[in-house]
């Protein structure tokens, strides 16, 4: 089934939006999160409509965690944040490596 937003173009409804807003590298709110898989003070794996996210950082913490909305807000330093795919398999499978020790 489809559906058209505000501007007429038309989109699939199980499509569900991914958005990040950053502010000042310390607040981050991610919309489009399926789920969390790990997280800790410095790293944090997400599983998004859009794929995996890994957002590296320090004294990493979440503010807020609601998949229902399937929304997730993090504060702490930021440092870094990637998507993975298919077509990063190395950095993939050392990141994955890592978090089934």
């Amino acid at each position: 089934m489809e559906s058209y937003d505000k501007n007429h173009t038309m989109r699939s409804q199980q499509q569900v939006e991914h958005n990040v807003k950053v502010w000042n590298r310390r607040n981050i709110e991610i919309s489009g999160v399926k789920e969390v898989d790990s997280f800790d003070s410095e790293e944090f794996l997400l599983q998004t409509s859009m794929g995996y996210l890994v957002i590296r950082g320090n004294n990493l913490q979440m503010k807020n965690l609601d998949l229902d909305s399937g929304v997730v807000s993090i504060k702490g330093k930021m440092y870094e944040m990637t998507y993975l795919d298919e077509h990063q398999g190395e950095k993939a499978k050392g990141l994955f490596s890592k978090l089934f020790k």
